[in-house]
């Protein structure tokens, strides 16, 4: 392995981490030996990067001067296609024992270069038990050039007996002002819509991202951070949960459209399959199996557009709870200070705090018990109503 020193922090592969600057000293030292290990447990809150983390150092692991950025090596790990990188990421509720067993066959295979063979798992925490079984006994038998990479929320939603046999890495969410030079640096973004973003984001990076870049995502946003003041009658609650529903839905399709298009004509050039001809054999079976998985990506793409909109109208409550204490000074909805400070005004903070646990609520009954998001969202809405 190298010895050379390793690169600065913000330069080369780390470029995409935001605020991480802790994060990114020990995976530089590690890449050059220091510290390194086989396994490596990634954790963090949504946007903070830890995705971009794992592949960075995947690719830093790849490069003979520990990731320059500028070299075939960092390029090809950046894009996707390097050779000794396996990424495995998932629309899906959850990640198979069949993908894993696949993945653990590629991490036995020795590296085409004179790097590492690297496996990054972005979503760890969607193993199923049988997946992590047998993710596990890779873990516990590793091969010499193999290291594996995996990306959860928190250590807990990764099992004991997995954690154990990894070295944990925890992100920070990135403070409001890095993520506005991060928008500006890469994104060409103006640094007043880039300080937006940030602060609506709240440290997501690629939530903000899409609020300094796209239209149509911050004109829904309004609408969300608008709803706490409309809701004063049993008719607006039931208003405000359906108009969620539906733009999520919108949302979700517009998003998977196109994607579900691709894969089915991936699918028919893998068969061979043209406009009229015969279908071969096994043809059918794969049809039935693909439009299932898009069903299931497309139920969970919902779900995902619903939490955002979820967190966005949290952050109206509490940025409530800031005003209604005297503290609201750097508020996270700005834009809409007077409906903050109007909701502040006909409510107290005790109100607001219960108002965030039961949007909390309706997140949960989605996502943990398959409550349909209409009727958790007619729920919360209700819950919320403007008293009197």
């Amino acid at each position: 392995m190298t010895t050379t020193a390793p690169a600065p922090t913000g330069v080369g592969v780390w470029s995409r981490l935001v605020g991480q600057e802790g994060v990114v000293r020990q995976l530089a030292r590690a890449v050059h030996g220091d510290g390194m290990t086989h396994a490596w447990l990634f954790t963090g809150p949504p946007g903070s990067g830890r995705s971009n983390a794992a592949i960075a150092f995947a690719t830093a692991l790849q490069c003979p001067r520990g990731g320059c950025g500028e070299c075939h090596e960092c390029h090809t790990g950046l894009a996707g296609t390097h050779a000794d990188i396996g990424v495995v990421r998932t629309e899906k509720l959850s990640i198979g024992v069949d993908e894993v067993r696949d993945l653990v066959r590629r991490s036995a295979l020795s590296p085409s270069g004179r790097g590492w063979q690297v496996v990054v798992v972005e979503d760890a925490d969607r193993l199923t038990e049988p997946a992590c079984n047998a993710l596990l006994k890779a873990i516990e038998e590793p091969s010499p050039r193999t290291v594996w990479l995996l990306c959860a929320p928190t250590v807990d939603d990764v099992l004991p007996t997995i954690r154990s046999r990894c070295r944990l890495l925890t992100l920070a969410t990135p403070t409001t002002a890095a993520v506005t030079d991060f928008l500006v640096r890469t994104a060409g973004v103006e640094p007043a819509l880039a300080a937006h973003a940030a602060r609506a984001s709240q440290g997501h990076i690629g939530r903000a991202r899409a609020l300094a870049t796209d239209d149509a995502t911050r004109e829904r946003r309004t609408k969300v951070v608008g709803l706490p003041t409309r809701l004063t009658s049993l008719g607006a609650c039931m208003r405000a949960a359906a108009e969620l529903a539906e733009v999520a839905k919108a949302e979700a399709e517009a998003i998977t459209t196109t994607l579900d298009a691709r894969e089915k004509a991936d699918l028919d050039t893998a068969y061979g399959v043209v406009e009229r001809g015969r279908r071969p054999t096994g043809y059918a079976p794969a049809v039935a199996a693909l439009d299932r998985a898009q069903k299931t990506r497309a139920k969970r793409r919902v779900l995902d557009v619903v939490d955002r909109g979820l967190t966005d109208l949290a952050s109206v409550y509490r940025d409530a709870i800031a005003v209604g204490l005297g503290a609201g000074v750097d508020l996270v909805n700005a834009e809409v200070r007077g409906d903050v400070e109007e909701v502040a005004r006909t409510s107290s903070p005790e109100l607001n705090l219960r108002r965030i646990g039961w949007i909390l609520e309706a997140r949960e009954q989605m996502l943990e018990f398959n409550v349909p998001p209409l009727l958790a969202l007619e729920a919360m809405m209700v819950a919320l109503k403007v008293p009197g």
